[in-house]
């Protein structure tokens, strides 16, 4: 088989999984919110920050190498929680996993997955995170993070951007809601792509049965094909920063908060505790409208880049994006929509693929601006577009942090 797949870059690997997948499937994982204008803001962020090669340097011994929380990882990557993976192929979960192993980078795993977090703990290897929701009964969220604590995971991802479902009307047009709905449009959808009906959909059945969440607590992991609990198992609008605290007090090893979009907002992620932020908006995915992930790093780095490790995500697709990240002052790069575009098409080779992509995107591109190394990038490699003007106010962001903290 050829190691490339086919695919050249990033767009290649979306555009094999978009054949390969049903609309709704495809579309579930594509796709943003609303208008989708975080979208393609996401993207259009990166392409008004342009690079500024330097000359005549010497950049022979280049690395991607980075630390996290005390880590070594062969490149400034981490694979995103993407619930969906089981949908992209069978397992998809530990075929991320095992992808992500092999490259020397961490994987997160997510909490509404379905392969539980104990199978892919002793099935994959390699650095393993947990993302949790907090559910409406803290205790069940609670139980959930001391089961990743007993397995093995070596940090926490707090998702905090999502207090109610998201609209998303195509996924309720194509019936990929939860629980799943099934429709004349979908049945035939899927009738369509005999590939992941046989290999994915089908593969279940004959041995699981219809795919579950497996990390839901006993007695609720319900088939997709049910409602866990009521729709009220899907809303977290309850959650303050007391939350947070009372995680950090139950969590031993690496705290991370992600969709942060304000400077503030990290600075009392910090106050509570967190040892790292994940600045996000979901891959425009949630609210829509949001200013791009990229557009705010650099004011989050300042506010609270020497109290805690800041990381980012949200439209990434090319190396470029990440060096751009790294530069403006990020430690790594969640990726979430590429390698599960990956996956779709080949499951673990396919996944390998896109961290491949961007490996070799990434080593080109320091050779190419003349930098010797990650830890050399700064803003020094770059040239910044004209600051937007600001619709906060100091003082009333500082009077919101006081009241919080106090």
């Amino acid at each position: 088989m050829d190691k490339t797949l086919g695919a050249y870059d990033i767009a290649d690997l979306c555009e094999l999984a978009r054949r390969r997948l049903p609309q709704g499937v495809f579309e579930f994982f594509d796709r943003g919110n609303g208008d989708e204008l975080a979208l393609v803001e996401n993207r259009a962020a990166f392409e008004r920050i342009k690079l500024n090669p330097h000359a005549l340097v010497d950049t022979s011994q280049r690395s991607q190498e980075i630390t996290l929380f005390g880590q070594r990882h062969r490149m400034p990557l981490v694979i995103a929680p993407t619930g969906s993976a089981g949908l992209a192929w069978y397992q998809g979960e530990i075929a991320l996993a095992r992808a992500a192993a092999e490259a020397g980078i961490p994987f997160t795993l997510a909490t509404g997955s379905m392969t539980s977090l104990e199978r892919v703990a002793g099935e994959a290897g390699g650095t393993l995170w947990f993302q949790v929701y907090m559910w409406p009964d803290r205790s069940l969220s609670h139980q959930l993070v001391e089961r990743a604590k007993a397995a093995g995971y070596q940090a926490l991802v707090v998702t905090v951007d999502t207090p109610v479902p998201p609209g998303r009307e195509y996924n309720l047009r194509n019936g990929m809601t939860v629980p799943f709905r099934f429709t004349r449009r979908n049945v035939t959808d899927v009738a369509l792509h005999p590939r992941w009906l046989a290999g994915v959909l089908a593969r279940y059945l004959l041995t699981t049965g219809m795919p579950r969440y497996e990390n839901y607590p006993a007695g609720m992991q319900s088939r997709i094909t049910a409602l866990p609990m009521g729709r009220s198992m899907m809303v977290t609008d309850s959650l303050t920063w007391e939350d947070l605290r009372a995680l950090r007090k139950l969590w031993p090893h690496a705290l991370m908060v992600k969709g942060i979009l304000r400077a503030q907002d990290a600075v009392l992620a910090a106050d509570c505790g967190a040892d790292g932020v994940i600045v996000s908006n979901h891959g425009g995915r949630a609210v829509d409208s949001t200013r791009a992930p990229i557009e705010v790093l650099p004011e989050v780095v300042e506010a609270a880049g020497k109290r805690i490790t800041v990381l980012v995500d949200s439209g990434f697709r090319r190396g470029a994006d990440v060096v751009k990240a790294l530069a403006l002052g990020a430690k790594a790069v969640l990726i979430g929509r590429a390698t599960l575009y990956g996956t779709a098409v080949a499951g673990q080779a396919g996944a390998a693929r896109a961290i491949e992509i961007y490996r070799d995107e990434i080593d080109r591109l320091l050779a190419l601006i003349g930098c010797p190394g990650l830890a050399s990038l700064n803003r020094d490699y770059l040239v910044m577009p004209a600051a937007a003007s600001s619709t906060a106010v100091a003082s009333s962001a500082d009077r919101r942090i006081t009241a919080i903290r106090n």
